[in-house]
């Protein structure tokens, strides 16, 4: 009789420490399933304080954090010092009294080929050069500045407005070097000429240097210049009776073509960005 009763007393216990997991199991899947649903359903327009701090470019997230802790950023007008503090999108934040910009910038250097045009949409169905950078960010990354449909070369993209103004500025001017092919070759008079600058319609075009390419016919030259006028280096060339074939950039300020191939990208490295941003 004892041994039949400690047997049912074990079964009983059994079946109870198996309704004791199942109750557990069950109250660890719900709390999974609530934090999955939580996760889900976060507002996509709100971020974390730092990380907007981050994304802006003023500093690491890290050190957005001490930043932060110290009262140097504000959120629509008041001192937020809370770690982990959310933000909307539309919020005003500044730092140090600067309005930031959630929008992480970034910046991808194209070697753009021939037959590609420098517009976001074509309404003629021809190709684009943001086609061959669409996978590069989920921004909307625009050309600083343009190369027409025949002209080869480093081509630079951003989400930098700022960044994009400065350097378009006519009165900056930011380093190009070309390679240029001509029709025929180009006379030793005319590139003393081009050398000591000439006049395109009207207004003087100053280039920093000129030079036939090593090894290479006469009708290939080489030369830098400054001007942000479209089209500047084919009609220079113009004015002096010469047709342009081949135009390539391959130099746009401290950034070269090297171990880029004709059709990449690459994103710019930290440095490559801050030698751009001393552009004044």
């Amino acid at each position: 009789m004892a041994k039949s009763d400690s047997k049912k007393d074990y079964k009983k216990s059994g079946k109870d420490e198996g309704a004791f997991r199942n109750r557990r199991n069950t109250k660890a899947n719900a709390s999974i399933k609530k934090k999955t649903e939580t996760k889900k359903s976060s507002n996509p327009n709100e971020i974390r304080l730092n990380r907007y701090v981050a994304n802006s470019g003023v500093c690491s997230r890290r050190e957005a954090d001490i930043y932060i802790s110290a009262g140097n950023v504000t959120v629509n007008g008041k001192p937020i010092s809370e770690m982990g503090y959310k933000v909307q999108l539309t919020d005003d934040v500044r730092f140090d009294g600067r309005r930031l910009n959630p929008i992480k910038k970034e910046y991808v250097l194209l070697n753009k080929p021939k037959d590609f045009v420098t517009t976001g949409k074509d309404e003629r169905g021809r190709r684009t050069v943001n086609s061959l950078v669409s996978g590069a960010s989920k921004s909307e990354l625009s050309p600083i500045d343009k190369l027409d449909k025949s002209t080869t070369g480093l081509l630079l993209f951003t989400n930098d407005g700022e960044l994009s103004k400065r350097l378009a500025r006519p009165k900056n001017g930011i380093r190009k070097i070309f390679h240029v092919t001509l029709t025929k070759e180009l006379r030793s008079a005319d590139l003393k000429r081009i050398k000591e600058g000439i006049t395109v319609e009207e207004h003087s075009v100053r280039v920093q240097d000129i030079s036939f390419v090593d090894n290479s016919p006469k009708n290939q030259v080489g030369i830098e210049i400054y001007s942000s006028r479209n089209n500047i280096v084919k009609r220079l060339f113009e004015e002096l009776d010469y047709e342009v074939t081949k135009l390539d950039r391959v130099v746009y300020g401290s950034l070269t073509k090297k171990d880029l191939p004709r059709g990449h990208w690459r994103y710019l490295t930290d440095q490559e960005v801050i030698n751009l941003g001393m552009v004044q």
